[in-house]
């Protein structure tokens, strides 16, 4: 049936004002959608970086005799060198610790760890990044409904039919923009967060690495001190033949045999105790690794001390840069730099909600109570709507919560500044330690070769008759010390290098951190 000619104007005049409403509510949106997000923009919390490391321009003590070249492989170089990259460790020239560095990277448990909990960091990125799109619904339904002929309001002269058939096809959207920026400022937040996960990960990477070096340096310590025991024992062993000669051709006494039998087996005794410390170390590179115990073993790799020469022997020299520098290469100052901003995210979430919120939703469809009919013109159905909602009274909730931000944000900022001094507290400790243990090695070369001379001039008043073996058990035993401390000073030495390398970040830098 053709419509009345004022119901056709009416209809012209609708159909031509809809696409003004539309772009008026487009343009509208897009405005608010626009506008700057509530809360303080970032930024990082202030710190002044000193100039130069204390321990850098410090004076050193030298003692006699001069240091050997092994000596000094500490010293930074100039901030010129550049800093280390990537695989640190091979700085050390040492294959076989290469080898199990790489393992770990691949294979170690508590990487995989942090790894898996920087992804899931990125899904939240993703799931809030999610709010800025309309929320689609769409899906079929039927049902066969049978009204109630005793129904409220119903007419015996209804012909309307009470037992019929309801076909839908219909789609539901809802929207809600981003007026105040609080989905901005919840993915600014989700992001922030997972940018810090990703720094926690670089930090339990390069502190795994670290360990293992430190514990495979401590134990090639451990078998330089074995190898100076077992050449002792060999040496002691040749003594106490000399005492049982001297007893048997009457110039000897039974205690000069006593106190031989007694220096040997308590460096015999020292020997299996650093074999014991050994093993324990053994077992905590390959657990560290991820190399099954039972399958594995380190042969004896023990250090240089009278030579300079040969691969994983000298202190290798570490460019240790400007202090400014340690702010973009310590990934446990980025993690904190990067809570701070999540923290300050917080906040925008906090105050928005003091504004109103907008709800946009549409639903469009299909229906009908014949299958012939559903899909067709006259079977559509469709209706729009916004709401506005405002939280007029809540008991002081929104500014309690408000205020927490706030002051979790300070909290944060000052973690951030706490990490960023101890930090640098780190480095120079490191610093100060090689230096003094540089120091420490000159005296304590000094101090083998006088108790060598010791022994020899005892060795040789012994065996003329001019003192007794009691001299020689006391020069001996001071050499076997004195050997002993060198070679543990050499392990200490290397090991304070790994510190001070993980002090200065490793080989990472705040540029690895994903935008």
């Amino acid at each position: 049936m053709p419509l009345p000619k004022k119901s056709e104007e009416r209809v012209a005049r609708v159909s031509l004002l809809r696409p003004g409403i539309a772009i008026s509510t487009l343009t509208l949106t897009l405005f608010f959608t626009g506008c700057k997000p509530v809360g303080p923009n970032y930024q990082r919390p202030g710190y002044s970086a000193p100039p130069a490391y204390k321990e850098t321009g410090a004076t050193a003590v030298t003692f006699p005799p001069p240091p050997p070249p092994s000596g000094g492989g500490w010293q930074p170089a100039s901030p010129s060198d550049g800093m280390l990259r990537g695989k640190w460790w091979e700085i050390y020239n040492d294959p076989k610790l290469d080898e199990l560095e790489e393992r770990v990277t691949t294979y170690n448990q508590t990487i995989r760890a942090a790894l898996f909990t920087y992804q899931a960091a990125l899904e939240q990125v993703h799931a809030d990044r999610a709010d800025f799109s309309p929320t689609l619904l769409a899906g079929p339904s039927f049902a066969h409904e049978k009204v109630s002929a005793h129904r409220p309001f119903s007419s015996d002269f209804s012909h309307s039919a009470s037992n019929y058939n309801n076909i839908q096809l219909t789609g539901q959207a809802s929207w809600e923009p981003d007026f105040w920026g609080r989905i901005r400022r919840t993915v600014e937040a989700a992001n922030a967060s997972a940018q810090a996960s990703n720094a926690e990960m670089a930090s339990v990477d390069l502190s795994l690495h670290a360990e293992l070096a430190e514990a495979y340096f401590e134990l090639r310590g451990l078998d330089t001190q074995a190898q100076l025991l077992q050449s002792d024992i060999e040496k002691l062993s040749a003594q106490l033949d000399l005492t049982h000669r001297r007893l048997a051709g009457g110039i000897g006494t039974e205690a000069d045999v006593a106190q031989a039998q007694t220096l040997l087996d308590s460096t015999r005794a020292q020997l299996i105790e650093v074999s014991v410390t050994r093993t324990e170390l053994e077992h905590l590179v390959g657990s560290i690794a991820i190399i099954k115990v039972p399958f594995f073993s380190l042969p004896p790799i023990p250090f240089v001390l009278d030579s300079p020469a040969g691969p994983g022997t000298t202190l290798p020299k570490i460019p240790i840069g400007i202090p400014s520098q340690l702010l973009e290469r310590r990934p446990d100052i980025a993690a904190a730099e990067r809570r701070a901003a999540q923290a300050n995210a917080q906040i925008g979430i906090a105050v928005s909600a003091f504004y109103p919120t907008l709800s946009l939703t549409g639903t469009g469809g299909f229906q009908s109570t014949h299958g012939g009919t559903w899909i067709q013109g006259p079977s559509a159905l469709w209706s729009l709507g916004a709401q506005a909602a405002q939280l007029l009274l809540d008991g002081g909730r929104r500014k309690a919560y408000s205020n927490q931000a706030r002051d979790l944000w300070e909290a944060s900022a000052s973690t951030y500044k706490g990490t960023v001094f101890l930090a640098f507290n780190e480095v120079e400790n490191k610093l100060g330690d090689l230096r003094i243990l540089e120091q420490e090695e000159t005296a304590q070369r000094a101090a083998v070769q006088s108790a060598q001379h010791s022994l020899d001039i005892a060795n040789t008043r012994y065996k003329g008759g001019v003192t007794g073996y009691l001299e020689v058990l006391t020069a001996e035993n001071a050499l076997i010390q004195a050997e002993r401390t060198l070679a543990a000073l050499r392990s200490r030495q290397f090991a304070s290098s790994v510190e001070l390398i993980r002090a200065l970040g490793g080989g990472w830098d705040t540029s690895q951190i994903p935008k």
